[in-house]
This record gives C-alpha cells, structure tokens and sequence, in this order.
C-alpha cells in the first residue's frame, strides 16, 4: 500500500511550489528504490536501522523540518517492514506525522528518554509494517546487572591546598595532580529490546545508539566497553539456555542489535567489540562492502542466531541525497531563504565558512547525516518444517 499523500495538497493551498516539488521528488524516490522495494515479499523481511537527527527538536539552532522531508523520510522508511530508529525527541509530535504519512497499517514502539548529559534527552523506536510484522508483546531497556556495569575512568579534581591558592606555581602543582578515578555506570543510553515475529522467524531486536564522547582517550574506552558489555550480555543471555530463553520446542531465542554504534571502522577496536562474543555482522553489509570512501562506520547491524535456517539475501544503504537537498547550484536557491544566515556551530573546527559547506551541514538536519542501513531476512521456512514432518 502507497503512504498517505493527501497532506501535500493541504500543502499546495499555503507553499504550492513546495507541494508540487515535493510530489516530483517522491516520485523520484520511488523510482530510484523501485529495485529494493521489489525486494519487498511473504517470505522475507526488510530490517533497517536510521538515526535520523534530532528528529525533531532543532536545538541545534539549524531550523525546524520542513514539510517535505517527513514525506521523504516517510518514503524512504516504507521500503521497509521494520526501522529501528535513534534520535527521537521527547516531543513525538515529529514520529506521529512521519506515522501519518507511512499510513495506518504501519505503528511503533518507543522508549521514554534517556535522562543526563549522555542520554541527550533521546527516545529511540522501532517503527514497523504490521501486516509482515508482529509484536510478541515482550519490550523492556537493558539494564546492567552490578557485575556487569560499565568501568570507565573520569577525571577529578585534586583540592587546592591553602598554600596554592596564593601562589600560581603551586596552584598548578595542584592541578597536576588532578587523578581519575573509577566509575562503574550503566549505559549512557538504554538499548531498547523487542521481540518481534515476521514470517517463522522469532526474534528480538535491541537498538542502541552507543556513546561517543571522543575518538580517543577515556572517552573511547568508555564507547568501546559499552559495546563489549553489550554483546557480552546478549550472549550469557543465549548461551544460559534457560527455560525462559528457549520457546515451547525448545529453541533458544535470536538476537539481532542493530543501530549507532560508533564504529570507526573495519579494522577499529569498536568492530572489534561488536563481533565479540559470538556476534557477526551478515556479508552482505560487511566491512566496505555497501560504502563508499567518504563514508562512515557508525551505524551497524549484527546477528547472533541459533536458528540453522537463518539466512541474509541482501542488505545496503540508501543514499539520502541522491533525489533531494542536492548540493547543486539549483537546490541551494530553493532552499536559500530557509537556511540560518551563518553555522550557529560554536566550536570553529566545526563551523562551515562556505555557502556551500552551510547548506551541506543544513540538509543533514532535513533528513540526517547517517544513511539508512538495510538487510533482507529469509523468514519463509514452511517447507523445513513439513519436511521434518515427512521424516518423522
């Protein structure tokens, strides 16, 4: 079933040249996802995992969403029978319009935010097609058991002495002698885990979006055991066999983490966390497999499937760009008169100084600056079944 484009012609009544370059661009999208949409089939299902940013709260000061690009996000989502999505803000009035768009056979499930400055008030959700998806009514975030908390290292500051304080040499003697110390902690954002049923495959899927921090130092070890502890979990997790993991014929039950990651890259410490523990990440996504020289590693599906019948067909990642918000000469006067006089980026290193660079870093905020990543799962397994019916 198509998504609910009847809203554009509200649109056309206040922006009809937005609403008429919103239909031409849709239709572009599906022309040119027309071969992953034919993908879509009874005996398979299409997983993806989106961190679309800041959905959609424009803290950052880089304008709110415009009306076209929830119906290009829609687009691009309804691809799929299944999106975990990160970064959703505590204000869902940007999830329900995207849900309105995608059409009524289509629902979601969400966690309530992650509190503290790790957390960045973010919701994470999986957002599912329900005539291929079902709910199996078990939902939770992963909590850490004490032995198994996360051990990262923080600095602190040693207490200036008296003396120091009147002299600026000895104050920063003090100062050096700043120390860490250890801190035992829980994720900085909750995964979220749902067991979902598509087809004969069970399963549960945890979403993440792993702490960043810094490419080095404390910070990194600190992404780096989320990951580790995160795998580790899953896997005691599976490997127990505990009459609660297995189903009533006694199969354990699978598990696929997908989301934000981190990852640096194929060769980086942070994969090398993740396919820790029994992990794997399918072939078809593997590595550099479905990315180009300027892309970038963070965001990652991994499996961890006792099911001999599981099988990946395909995955890939959508290039977001290619149809809409086009760094060409002609898309940035369109978009000139909605895009912030300058970066209100504080941080220079980060600060775009060209026009050019100004609406490359604005577009990311229409849509995201990770790409949906994807893969197909064989979910028909009615003739293994009778099969073994047949042998008895």
């Amino acid at each position: 079933m198509s998504n609910n484009y009847t809203g554009l012609r509200t649109l056309a009544k206040t922006d009809p040249d937005a609403a008429k370059r919103c239909a031409a661009r849709v239709r572009q999208i599906r022309q040119t996802l027309l071969p992953l949409r034919k993908r879509k089939s009874e005996s398979s299902l299409l997983l993806a995992t989106w961190n679309i940013r800041d959905f959609d709260s424009n803290k950052f000061g880089f304008g709110p969403r415009l009306a076209e690009s929830f119906y290009y996000i829609a687009e691009m989502i309804s691809c799929f029978d299944l999106v975990a999505v990160q970064e959703v803000n505590r204000d869902l009035a940007a999830l329900d319009r995207l849900m309105r768009i995608l059409g009524r056979e289509w629902d979601y499930i969400a966690t309530d935010t992650t509190t503290g400055a790790g957390g960045n008030d973010e919701r994470m959700a999986f957002v599912f097609n329900t005539e291929k998806v079902w709910f199996r009514k078990i939902a939770g975030e992963i909590v850490l058991p004490e032995g198994q908390l996360i051990v990262s290292r923080k600095k602190a500051k040693a207490a200036k002495t008296a003396t120091a304080a009147a002299s600026p040499s000895l104050a920063a003697a003090d100062e050096a002698k700043d120390a860490f110390i250890e801190v035992k902690q829980q994720f900085a954002r909750t995964p979220f885990l749902v067991a979902f049923q598509s087809g004969w495959f069970r399963f549960s899927l945890c979403t993440v979006h792993i702490y960043f921090g810094a490419d080095s130092g404390e910070a990194l070890k600190r992404r780096i055991a989320e990951i580790e502890q995160l795998v580790g979990f899953f896997a005691e997790r599976q490997d127990k066999a505990s009459k609660q993991e297995k189903d009533r014929l006694g199969q354990v039950e699978n598990y696929i983490l997908l989301g934000d990651f981190n990852v640096v890259s194929p060769e980086h410490k942070t994969m090398a966390a993740l396919k820790s523990k029994g992990f794997t990440v399918p072939a078809a996504i593997d590595g550099k497999k479905v990315r180009g020289p300027e892309s970038h590693y963070y965001d990652q599906i991994a499996v961890r499937v006792k099911d001999p019948r599981f099988k990946v067909v395909g995955g890939g990642l959508i290039d977001m760009f290619q149809d809409v918000f086009r760094n060409t000469a002609e898309d940035r006067a369109i978009y000139a008169s909605v895009l912030p006089k300058s970066d209100p980026e504080t941080d220079p290193a980060f600060k775009a100084t060209t026009p050019e660079k100004l609406f490359e870093k604005w577009r990311t905020w229409q849509m995201s600056d990770h790409a949906p990543l994807w893969i197909e799962i064989e979910t028909d397994f009615a003739d293994d079944y009778l099969d073994a019916i047949v042998k008895g």
